[in-house]
């Protein structure tokens, strides 16, 4: 952990810096968790469990957005669960999710997770707002 820190400081310090809100949008309750993975890496995305940069964030599904800050200006994507009985993991029944699930840039998910491309974007300027709209299928 502290290696990554030391990572995202050193790539601060070579590049200008932003600040990306979220906004989580159509919850269907606010019971549990929102968890939020945001990475540069194509290779983790979506899960984030081998990158040791990605950002993830854990907040109450009553609050609905957060801010990062201090990002290096460069791509990236976001993938976000709605974590409704705060068990640490999206629930599915035969690979279905059964609870919410969203990404930066909303892109259209058939069979499985878009690839990082679908869900990538360019932080560039002070600040830059993603609304991701949640999605629901049982």
């Amino acid at each position: 952990m502290i290696a990554g820190m030391l990572v995202w400081a050193t790539l601060a310090a070579a590049a200008p810096v932003t600040r990306l809100d979220v906004a989580v949008e159509n919850l269907r309750s606010s019971k549990g968790l929102i968890r939020i993975c945001l990475t540069a890496d194509p290779d983790n995305f979506p899960a984030c469990v081998d990158d040791g940069k990605a950002l993830t964030r854990s907040i109450p599904a009553a609050t609905r957005s957060l801010s990062f800050g201090g990002l290096p200006q460069r791509g990236y994507a976001l993938a976000i669960i709605h974590d409704e009985n705060s068990n640490s993991r999206l629930d599915t029944f035969a690979g279905i999710p059964r609870e919410g699930f969203g990404f930066s840039r909303n892109p259209v998910v058939r069979f499985g997770p878009p690839r990082f491309a679908a869900a990538r974007f360019v932080l560039g300027g002070d600040a830059e707002l993603q609304q991701v709209k949640m999605r629901y299928i049982f």
